[in-house]
């Protein structure tokens, strides 16, 4: 996989000797501390971390973190006080401003909180402009615009003013505007912040839908723990200028590095965000024309389990369980298949837990399968609920962060 952006020891100070008050950082004194002691304050203080190619890489913090001057040191709208940040091969720290100027057109586009649209110009005015500062002609403009609206579900309000649109149509123009220069990167600044919460779930959800089109490399910032672990591959929590935990949803979830982290997820569903991965076992299958009822029988026992799965060649068949095999010995049957269940539910990995709940209501065990149909694991009803239970009683407690300053997977299984 190809890596974007790198940052390494990324720092910013505001004020007159940033070399000053990064030497008291390193000497161990506080944000706080050195706003009292110099009169400067630390934005962003020796962050690492990277990016990769079609990532959606979330940046969560209270207000005052450094979030959104994380985000403007990613193309140089704020300069960093120290450390490195490439985009691809080029150094953006020692760029000259032609360089610059050629990845702010070319590679990485802006959506903002507020829509910053130019109300004198109509939609796919304002859609078009970014093209049109990058010397893009007329023609190309307004069809790259179209198209970007369409990708947004407003090419029937290209002729409209901004005035005529609700906040969240305003919002969706100003995500076709990144979108028209057909960016390889995308930096959005609490984009839906603004939004009411049912249109921002909607926001949400188209932007996962376009993400799965345009596989765009994206760093979004958000103060909502809730819009983080919805939209990100990856999070980072970020306070006073420092990343404390950076992981998927489930690690952050899962294992809080701190109580910080913990006070932030301990009101999260977990249902909501832990995986069928997390708690898939390996399948185990018995196979049709290999096994009969007295071996799966002797199976079970062996496995302290009370159902399996079945093949038959590569393809799931169905599942045996224990009352399943008694009844059809009761009748004097031996083949597998005549105690068979063959409606058994199945789903991908990644499934949701709370997605599973009405499969596990069956009381039948989850068959896990891959892209291609391929059995990799079992999900059995009672460790679905006995995660959650463990999950909510051992979470760990705390009071939640008053104010911001600026899972482990199971390993691959196969059948």
């Amino acid at each position: 996989m190809t890596t974007k952006i790198v940052a390494e020891n990324l720092s910013k100070v505001f004020g007159d000797d940033p070399g000053q008050a990064l030497d008291l950082v390193r000497d161990g004194k506080t944000k706080d501390e050195i706003l009292s002691e110099t009169g400067q304050t630390i934005g962003v203080q020796s962050v690492n971390f990277s990016v990769e190619e079609g990532e959606v890489f979330v940046v969560m913090g209270l207000s005052g973190s450094g979030k959104s001057t994380l985000v403007r040191m990613l193309n140089k709208l704020i300069d960093s006080s120290d450390g490195t940040i490439r985009i691809d091969d080029t150094d953006l720290h020692n760029a000259d401003a032609q360089t610059l100027r050629k990845v702010r057109l070319e590679k990485v586009s802006m959506v903002f909180q507020h829509f910053a649209l130019f109300p004198h110009k109509t939609v796919r005015e304002n859609v078009e402009y970014g093209l049109k500062i990058a010397g893009a002609p007329a023609g190309e403009r307004r069809d790259r615009a179209l198209a970007a609206l369409d990708k947004v579900g407003l090419s029937a309000w290209a002729d409209r003013r901004p005035s005529a649109l609700s906040g969240g149509m305003q919002q969706r123009v100003g995500l076709a505007r990144g979108l028209a220069v057909d960016p390889e990167i995308l930096l959005m600044d609490e984009p839906f912040s603004a939004l009411d919460p049912l249109i921002r779930r909607d926001m949400q959800n188209e932007l996962l839908e376009l993400q799965r089109e345009l596989k765009k490399t994206i760093v979004f910032i958000t103060h909502d723990l809730d819009e983080a672990l919805t939209l990100g591959d990856r999070i980072a929590i970020m306070k006073e200028g420092r990343f404390v935990q950076v992981g998927t949803a489930e690690e952050i979830v899962g294992n809080p590095a701190d109580d910080y982290v913990a006070a932030f997820t301990q009101d999260i569903d977990r249902a909501k965000v832990f995986s069928a991965r997390r708690v898939m076992e390996t399948p185990e299958p018995l196979e049709i024309g290999s096994h009969d009822l007295a071996t799966a029988r002797r199976r079970l026992d062996e496995l302290r389990r009370d159902s399996l799965p079945v093949l038959e060649g590569d393809t799931l068949a169905g599942a045996v369980t224990r009352q399943s095999i008694a009844e059809a010995e009761q009748r004097g049957e031996t083949a597998l298949e005549n105690a068979l269940h063959r409606n058994v539910p199945t789903a991908e990995p990644d499934t949701r837990l709370n997605t599973l709940y009405a499969a596990c209501s069956s009381g039948m065990p989850v068959a896990i399968t891959d892209t291609d149909g391929n059995l990799v694991g079992v999900v059995r009803p009672e460790a679905v609920f006995n995660l959650l239970a463990n999950e909510t009683t051992g979470s760990q407690g705390g009071d939640a962060p008053a104010e911001e300053t600026s899972a482990q997977d199971a390993p691959a299984l196969s059948a």
